[in-house]
């Protein structure tokens, strides 16, 4: 074959850079890197632990226990009629997705360094891996509330139909929080340091050990602007049924801050991508 004939089968396009279209055309092309990401994360995460992947198991299951003790046994709060561990960990579940997903996005382009600084990809793949991987850890979690509700003899009604609509929001919730942690923490970082901080002052003003029902009602629009407090009320809500409602006004607030947080966190990292190979 001449050298006429191989140039006519090869197109060569040089461009000057990426239009947005391309961009996310790229994501999915470069999908099976995603899922490669999220894979290694998942078995380094627990190699060479004695009981592996049940530790995804064990903390909720520990920090439910001790909620359900404190506010359900010593400062008894109401439940609704519903067995108190059973209403802690439903919102155990999403808060557990959302802080994990937080810790490993601050930190996913850091661990990646290497590769984010050597070979093109969109890396917004980076920290939508590591949300992917906390997501694992909630669907090995929600074994816990399968068996509580086996235990208590509790079965759902068909609110449960409508939870994975509470799971998209939480997730948008996770990828937008995390996207915009992921970027600042390339640029400043002071905010391996923060996040912790975060995760854990986020776990007590988040209705998890106690229903949002309790908060006054002149502070409950307020108190929703904690983006997790749609989320979890939602997951009761679908989860729970019965005499579970919920506050619609701070429920779409909420919602409406979750997309402004998703909007917002991928316009942020888009502008900050394309200094960090230079910068991390």
């Amino acid at each position: 074959m001449s050298s006429q004939e191989i140039a006519s089968q090869h197109e060569l396009v040089i461009e000057a850079g990426r239009t947005e279209r391309q961009y996310w055309k790229d994501i999915w092309r470069y999908r099976e890197l995603m899922y490669f990401l999220a894979w290694r994360d998942i078995l380094v995460r627990y190699k060479q632990t004695a009981i592996g992947i049940a530790w995804a198991l064990i903390r909720p299951f520990l920090t439910m226990v001790v909620f359900s003790v404190v506010f359900g046994g010593l400062a008894k709060f109401p439940s609704g009629g519903v067995p108190y561990p059973i209403l802690v960990f439903a919102a155990m579940l999403p808060w557990q997705f959302f802080a994990n997903a937080l810790s490993e996005c601050s930190n996913s382009l850091i661990t990646n360094a290497n590769l984010v600084s050597k070979v093109y990809f969109p890396r917004l793949i980076v920290p939508i891996s590591a949300v992917i991987v906390s997501f694992v850890d909630f669907m090995v979690s929600g074994m816990i509330l399968l068996g509580l509700m086996a235990w208590y003899n509790f079965v759902p009604n068909w609110r449960i139909l409508t939870l994975p609509v509470f799971i998209l929001i939480a997730f948008a919730a996770a990828v937008g929080a995390g996207l915009w942690l992921a970027a600042l923490n390339v640029e400043y970082r002071d905010f391996r340091y923060i996040v912790p901080f975060i995760v854990q002052f986020g776990l007590y003003i988040s209705p998890v050990g106690f229903t949002s029902s309790v908060v006054p009602p002149q502070w409950r629009l307020l108190y929703s602007l904690n983006p997790m407090v749609g989320v979890i009320d939602g997951f009761r809500w679908a989860i729970l049924g019965g005499d579970s409602q919920i506050y619609l006004p701070g429920f779409t607030l909420s919602v409406g801050l979750v997309a402004l947080l998703l909007v917002t966190g991928v316009w942020y990292f888009r502008k900050m991508e394309r200094t960090f190979a230079d910068v991390i």
